[in-house]
């Protein structure tokens, strides 16, 4: 029984040494070469030690056989039993180095397949982290390397294959710039897998929303993970993107003050209703949130200390003023135009970027005889068609209550009737349904599209986003053909899913398109980069601050006569709005402005005819 228990620790004792891994293997294969070289040299000094000059020598000359095979053909073969041990030396010699080459190459395979596991640790500073695979990262990647100066890394942990990611973001992204992306396979809700990003070496923290089932639940198991961790420099800022209004207080909870939560559903759909009022809004605020062209920044300029709102907005050359961030941290876009600048107070810019900035050598002198002499318009009710139904349905239905006067309609048609709790509280519009499919072109010439103002075409998210977009188009091009063949002039507004597709859905001519993905890409990588415009973005697109809209030229100036911005510009303070552009009605469908021109010259001759619009800050 003896040899057998010792058997069975040897071969305990070997299991688990090649359960160690390539080092112990390597290790042992040492030791083996080691103890062959010292056992042969000890046998050749006790039976031929002629053969050689000492131990030393006798050492050096079985290393030499064990490693390399043809050294046999240099022994003296008057001495056979000398070759005969080096021949031993040779062979054992081969069976560990082949040994050895077999541990090298599965160890090297081992760690190679290891790396591509994604499981190793970052090893950076100041970079951006991403938890989550979502569509939204090309887009996020592709602002981030216009926004930054200067090479910085972007870490991504998601439960998904390090290489497929990194390909996949390869063939979206194209040049990234100095934007340098790395993945890491991980589920961003576990505390021990977060740390292999490292967020607390990190400048800032993404949460966009994943793609898959229950998309807010994994952001907010992300965001409580990440309140488990230790941070010993402080918390960095965070921003997480929440698709349905109704988890928003479950996501200010589990993140904290710390983290800016972008309720998405919200955003849409005041993008959509908006676009609907007034086209070309999409196009301003793809302008006014992305990286390239104009920026928004916040500059203080003590010089201007107790000038009055109306006059600063004349007093810079290469940038338009659309607020005042005072010096208690309250933001005010389009103040009244009395409103004083204190010291200490910083103005909200728009311009191409912070470097630009500058005041003019005098105020631009304003043409007060191309002033429109024309009152605000006057709302009358009309008619809106609903194509289409989606989560967001319910909000545009109580903001269309808000903005439009007694007496309007709102007819939903979709293949998906569940409208009837948005009626509740409604108190302006008069809501009807029908079931009805939109790509069905007789079914779509029965709701008689004619009769309306407007028609919003709505994205159906219940569909994987290419097949919702597609269906979307083939709804838009029927609408197209339907008012050119009747000669309607219904104005269209569609909702996209994928930026890519904006340029197919050009030919349909819809006079505005909301990609909802892209918007709140740019939204969040906005707010990740720039969080001190928080308290800015929140006025543009929270209930109760500034709107964006797009107005007729001739209640601001005279349409036909060369008039400056500088003209405009006064118009609009004369009416408690601040002006920033102007859409050109003959560019419309030129991509990628669409017509739109942000923070333009202000002293340059402009001839606007009436179809044009001028952007404003206005409270509704």
């Amino acid at each position: 029984m003896r040899p057998l228990v010792i058997s069975a620790r040897l071969r305990y004792w070997f299991d688990n040494l090649m359960s160690r891994g390539t080092p112990a293997l390597t290790g042992l294969l040492g030791l083996a070469t080691v103890g062959l070289v010292v056992v042969l040299a000890g046998i050749v000094l006790v039976f031929t030690p002629s053969a050689v000059k000492g131990p030393g020598d006798a050492l050096w000359k079985n290393f030499l056989h064990a490693l390399d095979a043809g050294t046999i053909g240099g022994d003296d073969e008057s001495k056979p039993l000398y070759v005969a041990f080096m021949f031993v030396a040779t062979v054992g010699g081969i069976f560990i180095l082949s040994a050895f080459v077999g541990v090298l190459t599965t160890g090297l395979s081992d760690r190679l397949a290891e790396l591509r596991k994604g499981r190793s640790q970052v090893i950076e500073r100041g970079h951006t982290v991403v938890l989550g695979w979502s569509d939204q990262l090309p887009t996020i990647i592709r602002e981030l390397s216009l926004s930054e100066s200067g090479r910085t890394t972007v870490a991504i942990l998601a439960d998904r294959d390090k290489v497929a990611m990194e390909d996949e973001l390869r063939d979206k992204v194209g040049d990234a710039g100095d934007v340098r992306f790395v993945c890491r396979t991980g589920n961003p809700a576990d505390p021990a897998d977060l740390r292999i990003v490292r967020p607390e070496e990190s400048r800032v923290v993404m949460m966009p929303s994943p793609a898959g089932d229950s998309p807010d639940i994994q952001v907010v198991k992300s965001l409580l993970a990440l309140r488990h961790l230790d941070w010993p420099k402080g918390r960095p800022p965070s921003v997480a993107v929440i698709r349905d209004t109704g988890n928003m207080p479950a996501a200010t909870l589990a993140g904290g003050a710390e983290v800016t939560i972008i309720d998405a559903e919200d955003i849409t759909a005041r993008l959509l209703v908006q676009s609907r009022r007034h086209p070309g809004l999409s196009a301003v605020c793809t302008d006014l949130l992305g990286f390239e062209g104009v920026e928004l920044h916040m500059l203080a300029e003590p010089s201007l200390s107790g000038v009055s709102y109306a006059s600063i907005l004349q007093r810079y050359a290469t940038s338009t003023v659309l607020g005042v961030r005072h010096n208690d941290g309250r933001v005010e876009v389009n103040p009244e135009a009395a409103t004083v600048l204190q010291d200490g107070d910083e103005l909200i810019q728009l311009a191409e970027n912070r470097a630009a900035i500058r005041l003019a050598l005098e105020p631009y002198r304003v043409d007060t005889s191309a002033i429109s002499g024309n009152g605000k318009s006057t709302a009358v009710a009309d008619d809106t068609l609903v194509l289409g139904w989606n989560d967001r349905g319910p909000t545009i239905v109580r903001l269309l209550d808000r903005y439009l006067t007694e007496g309007s309609t709102l007819h939903v048609a979709a293949t998906r009737l569940d409208v009837d709790t948005t009626v509740e509280g409604v108190r302006h519009l008069s809501v009807s349904t029908s079931r009805c499919d939109p790509t069905n072109r007789r079914a779509l010439e029965a709701l008689n599209p004619a009769s309306y103002e407007h028609v919003v075409v709505l994205a159906d998210d219940e569909l994987e986003a290419a097949q919702s977009d597609a269906r979307s188009l083939v709804t838009l091009l029927h609408l197209r053909d339907i008012k050119e063949r009747g000669g309607a002039s219904y104005a269209i507004v569609g909702e996209l899913n994928d930026d890519a597709n904006r340029r197919l859905a050009q030919v349909t001519r819809a006079d505005d398109f909301v990609v909802s993905q892209k918007m709140i890409s740019l939204l969040l990588t906005q707010l990740a980069r720039n969080g001190h415009l928080s308290a800015v973005f929140a006025e543009l697109f929270e209930p109760g601050g500034a709107d964006i809209y797009l107005k007729p030229v001739d209640e601001y100036v005279v349409p036909g006569v060369a008039t400056t911005f500088a003209t405009v510009i006064e118009a609009a303070i004369r009416r408690g709005e601040t002006a920033f552009g102007y859409r050109r009605s003959d560019l419309t469908d030129q991509a990628p402005a669409f017509g739109v021109r942000l923070n333009p010259d202000k002293g340059e001759a402009i001839t606007f005819t009436e179809a044009d619009r001028i952007v404003v800050l206005a409270r509704s």
